[in-house]
């Protein structure tokens, strides 16, 4: 298996330096093919451009093979060009946008498929905002106001991005409704697995956990166990 790195948002304003340096490296470095999915942002028909912000973000840190897949929709979900591109990639990133959007589109898609192929083959599997919490085995849908399923790559947890600014806002009505443990992440911030489900902190704010009816705070350069 690979790696996996859920970041709190803000991805792409300077802030992600560390958790997205430390990502290429497991990748196998600047060479590595890096792989932006732009789904969360088609509902708005922004994916073209946070795409390309990615592509510019991704390259001013030294990778040197970037590329934003047209996934948009469900019908190039099904494409099988673009499950071929993310099957073949080191390192895949998701976007944050559209929470429900992101996670309908992929769910059992072949273009999925393709990103669990190569998890298992040593890639890194990243995700900030919606991408992240889509990633776990449920997530919060705010436009249809319930917790949803995900795409189960992290279990029984649930990521509440942007945790320093709304995101902790979400946390005392969740905690009534799911036996879950809750992700605090704040902006500008990640937490990287080893593997091994030790996570450990990145970038300049903090992670918060709610779990054992306990909250957990940690801090840049902090491990903790899910």
């Amino acid at each position: 298996m690979g790696y996996l790195l859920l970041e709190g948002g803000a991805e792409f304003g300077g802030r992600m330096r560390d958790p997205d340096l430390k990502a290429i490296e497991l990748a196998g470095g600047f060479e590595a093919p890096l792989r932006i999915i732009p789904t969360a942002a088609a509902p708005d028909n922004n994916h073209k451009r946070a795409g390309n912000n990615g592509i510019r973000w991704f390259e001013s840190l030294g990778a040197k093979n970037v590329l934003s897949v047209p996934l948009i929709d469900k019908a190039s979900a099904k494409d099988e060009s673009i499950a071929k591109l993310l099957r073949e990639a080191k390192l895949i990133y998701m976007l944050g946008g559209f929470t429900g959007y992101l996670g309908e589109t992929l769910k059992g898609s072949a273009a999925w498929m393709g990103v669990l192929e190569a998890y298992r083959n040593g890639a890194v599997i990243a995700g900030s905002s919606a991408g992240a919490m889509v990633m776990c085995e449920f997530y919060y849908d705010p436009n249809r106001g319930r917790v949803v399923e995900g795409l189960n790559l992290v279990k029984n947890k649930i990521v509440l991005p942007h945790h320093n600014t709304f995101g902790k806002n979400w946390a005392p009505n969740l905690l009534q409704v799911t036996q879950a443990t809750l992700l605090g992440i704040d902006e500008g911030t990640g937490i990287l697995d080893d593997g091994e489900q030790t996570w450990t902190v990145y970038g300049g704010g903090k992670v918060t956990l709610y779990r054992n009816h306990q909250t957990e705070t940690y801090q840049a350069g902090k491990s903790f166990s899910i």
